[in-house]
């Protein structure tokens, strides 16, 4: 098992990537800034672009300034961020420049991580140049960016190919939206308080809606989006994360271990879904912010029976959710961008101010991701007045803004959190293969269902929240998305 502590180099492929320049860098700085990571952490950077360490340095230094925020921008600690960064040009796709890298990465046995994004069809090669350059051993730890396949055999044989040279405690899949603060706070939401967690199981929640919307379309992701589709490219990873997160039973302690068995236990008691359990969508053209926007064909440049759009209602089935549906919604060029996810409690059972008017609604706990992050629970309170004979109830809202209530805090993006604890070796907030393993098999399941009916996507009109379809998935059951 490899020893957690803090690495002495840090090896990124992509480096002159869109990630790279938006998050990975950015992220880098930040935690150089903080006095996060160790002085002496090598950074060096990997890539088909031909470039030295100069040119590179001078590329990350124009990436920090078109994305970091104005007040992040010190020049001094830029200068000291960018003494780091290092640079060698490398094919992946050939084992010949693997030796070269591992000349430019020099003394790593203090520790070597390395992050690891790339299309499928390398990570083979990748692992196999790694391995002949000797840059595998028990000191070494890997985090794998998504894509990890597009079905459960594809990532096995990538899983495969990363085991035979890593073992799984040095192997960190990464899934960003488990660095988000507000993920993290679902846990400390549920098992630090005790007004939650007795009410969290299927004798007080009438069901639980998951909602990650876009207002975006395709963005430049034309190939992959189109090969992918939003059921492989939300639903199969951060979807069922936050599914997991929120279903899963009180680990015994906070350690990667305890969190992630239970995480896996309920992605194994997932219901496979029945065809009138989901609905598939495409957007149309309508407006967004206003603006005209064109429709997905026309996006592409041509006809195609990928999904937009995806919502299901989802079961699962063990003790504490048994009856429970969990409704799942995600797609592009929706209404509002928004990630959230929404408790529904059941009625309290005797309404005592029904004799006097008072009409009750049940409670709503409502975690917000993005783009605000909040916690907000709906309660109902009596509205003031003198009448002896009527009791008019409210709906009212208890705020947690995380934003205002940890406003001294530095706010951070998920790729901060997640490469420090590669850095550091830290896996809890990382995805283990059977985890992986699970959900590929559920997604894989309806994909064979959508396969076998031939049903194309249903249309919608960009701006709105999806087809028709995805409303009356909710509304049969006499529920109502939030909105």
């Amino acid at each position: 098992m490899i020893e957690a502590k803090s690495c002495s180099a840090l090896l990124l492929f992509g480096a002159t990537g869109d990630l790279a320049r938006r998050k990975l860098l950015p992220s880098l700085f930040a935690l150089h800034e903080d006095g996060l990571i160790n002085q002496g952490l090598r950074i060096v950077g990997t890539a088909r672009s031909e470039m030295d360490d100069a040119a590179y340095r001078d590329m990350a230094r124009a990436a920090l300034d078109e994305f970091l925020p104005d007040d992040r921008k010190n020049a001094d600690a830029i200068t000291g961020f960018l003494e780091r960064l290092y640079y060698q040009p490398l094919d992946a796709s050939t084992i010949k420049g693997f030796d070269a890298l591992a000349q430019k990465l020099g003394d790593i046995s203090d520790g070597l991580a390395i992050f690891l994004s790339t299309a499928p069809f390398l990570f083979e090669p990748t692992i196999k140049g790694l391995a002949s350059a000797g840059l595998t051993g028990e000191q070494v730890r890997i985090g794998l960016e998504k894509p990890l396949g597009n079905d459960l055999e594809s990532s096995a044989a990538i899983n495969d190919a990363v085991a035979s040279v890593f073992s799984e405690d040095q192997i960190f899949r990464i899934d960003h939206y488990l660095g988000k603060e507000t993920v993290q706070n679902l846990m400390a939401l549920r098992f630090a308080n005790m007004m939650f967690e007795p009410l969290w199981d299927a004798g007080e929640i009438d069901h639980v809606q998951i909602t990650v919307s876009e207002t975006v379309g395709l963005e430049g992701r034309h190939g992959f989006y189109n090969d992918t589709g939003a059921l492989r490219d939300m639903v199969q990873n951060h979807m069922l994360q936050l599914l997991a997160l929120t279903a899963m039973e009180p680990p015994a302690d906070l350690d990667a271990a305890s969190v992630r068995d239970e995480k896996v236990k309920v992605l194994r008691s997932l219901r496979p879904v029945r065809n009138s359990e989901m609905v598939r969508g495409q957007y149309g053209s309508g407006a967004i912010g206003g603006e005209s926007v064109e429709s997905y064909a026309d996006d592409l440049g041509e006809v195609s029976d990928t999904e937009t759009f995806v919502a299901i209602k989802a079961h699962i089935d063990n003790w504490r959710w048994q009856g429970v549906p969990f409704y799942l919604r995600t797609g592009k060029r929706l209404a509002e961008r928004r990630s959230e996810i929404v408790i529904q409690f059941k009625c309290v059972p005797h309404n005592i101010f029904a004799a006097r008017g008072g009409k009750l609604n049940a409670n709503r706990l409502v975690i917000r991701l993005q783009p605000e992050e909040y916690v907000r629970l709906q309660v109902m309170a009596k509205q003031p007045g003198m009448d002896r004979e009527a009791v008019v109830l409210r709906e009212v809202p208890l705020d947690l803004s995380l934003t205002q209530a940890f406003a001294k805090a530095r706010r951070r993006i998920a790729y901060e959190r997640l490469l420090l604890d590669l850095i550091d070796g830290d896996p809890t907030l990382f995805v283990r293969r059977d985890e992986v393993e699970a959900q590929w098999r559920w997604i894989d399941d309806i994909r064979a269902q959508w396969a076998q009916s031939g049903e194309a996507p249903k249309a919608y009109g960009s701006g709105s929240w999806g087809p028709s379809a995805g409303i009356a998935l909710t509304e049969r059951d006499g529920v109502s998305w939030n909105e």
